[in-house]
């Protein structure tokens, strides 16, 4: 079949281009066991742009997309974060965007494989139509569709379920990982048992929690471990001016601190965090996407005795020294991912947010004009914001 979409394709000067493109519905799975099914045709109705976008069209200009594309093409048709109609369904749906070959895509092996919608192997949803597993239509909760058309403002915040559900997905590896490195300290120290102690634990890894980094993950983050963890003490170091949307907004959410990182030099960024934290972080979690947050972490000290660092950005080096890394007993972990529940909790807890307030939209128009254009001077320009999103077909929309 035949639609108009965007997709990425090897090219320096015209990485992504809109026109002509060809779906083709090809059985998948969603997990290891499963049975392959055929996808169900569906329209993309409003769908978000997200960092990921932007990477895979810089690979795109270096001529290094292969590994990504569908088997058998020479472009992926890109777009992960949205809402869909489902003409034979008569509804609404979320798509989940990562299934395959793996009983957990949360812990996928050698042995194991996984696509991603719009990533990774399979076509995504900025195209008229497209074919999607039906059991990764999730659904959407009700109150929300009036005359068969979406409210807006719903709509807005659907294209965060993605990234949502993945920062569940972190918090649970943090709560994991952090009450059992913790557990057994507690236990002596509060002459408790282990079940106990590991409750505990959960809440005393967030004691001081440093988020380097303030895009959505950040917010996200933030967000959720105030709403799991009330005492934690949560900082959010970036470079916006304190002023700033963005920043107003995420301190609002978390109920959280904000230092602005523009000292001098690192040591001073690292004095001043220490200073506002109250002590040295018991939690340090990086998402800005730069060199600065391990250094800050581990060479100027900001991660505490016992403290664990989640390196969450994508492209930076983590190194440390390996003698006060291995006395002070740092835990450091990496994990990009989530499970079909945490969507759905993501959903869940999105319908009911002020994340919409966060989302501007793109004419589409000017988008598919020249998408190399739109992505560079508008959607992640230095002046862009928070969030950009696209309504791909009108009539389902009640604006």
């Amino acid at each position: 079949m035949i639609v108009k979409g965007t997709y990425f394709q090897n090219d320096p000067d015209r990485p992504i281009v809109y026109g002509d493109v060809e779906i083709s519905d090809i059985k998948r799975q969603r997990l290891r066991g499963e049975p392959e099914k055929e996808g169900v045709l569906c329209e993309p109705v409003l769908v978000g742009f997200c960092g990921t976008d932007y990477e895979l069209m810089h690979m795109g200009e270096r001529l290094e997309l292969g590994p990504k594309f569908p088997q058998g093409k020479a472009r992926l048709i890109n777009g992960h974060e949205g809402i869909v109609w489902v003409p034979s369904q008569n509804r609404f749906a979320i798509v989940l965007i990562r299934g395959g070959d793996s009983c957990d895509p949360t812990r996928y092996t050698e042995d194991e494989s996984y696509f991603e919608y719009g990533c990774d192997r399979a076509d995504g949803l900025f195209a008229d139509k497209q074919y999607f597993n039906p059991d990764m239509l999730l659904k959407i909760p009700d109150g929300y569709v009036r005359d068969g058309r979406l409210d807006l403002e719903f709509a807005k915040k659907m294209v965060f379920p993605d990234p949502y559900g993945c920062m569940l997905f972190q918090l649970e590896r943090m709560e994991d990982l952090g009450s059992a490195h913790l557990f057994r300290v507690i236990m002596a120290r509060e002459r408790c048992g282990e079940e106990r102690a590991r409750e505990l634990a959960k809440d005393e890894v967030f004691k001081r929690t440093v988020i380097f980094g303030l895009g959505t993950t950040g917010m996200f983050m933030g967000d959720l471990i105030r709403r799991h963890h009330p005492d934690a003490k949560i900082l959010f170091v970036a470079r916006s001016p304190e002023d700033s949307k963005k920043v107003r907004f995420a301190v609002q959410e978390a109920d959280a601190e904000y230092l602005r990182s523009d000292f001098p030099d690192e040591k001073e960024l690292s004095r001043n965090i220490v200073e506002r934290l109250g002590g040295r972080a018991s939690m340090f979690i990086g998402v800005s996407g730069s060199n600065v947050e391990h250094r800050v972490a581990f060479s100027h000290g900001v991660l505490g005795c016992n403290g664990v660092y989640n390196s969450f950005s994508l492209g930076p080096r983590v190194e440390y020294d390996s003698m006060p890394f291995g006395f002070e007993n740092h835990l450091i972990f990496g994990s990009i991912n989530f499970r079909q529940c945490h969507m759905e909790r993501a959903i869940e807890l999105l319908a009911g947010s002020r994340y919409n307030e966060i989302v501007s939209l793109i004419d589409k128009e000017e988008f598919i004009k020249d998408p190399v254009d739109a992505y560079r001077n508008k959607i992640y320009s230095k002046a862009a914001p928070m969030k950009t999103a696209v309504i791909w077909n009108k009539k389902y929309i009640n604006a």
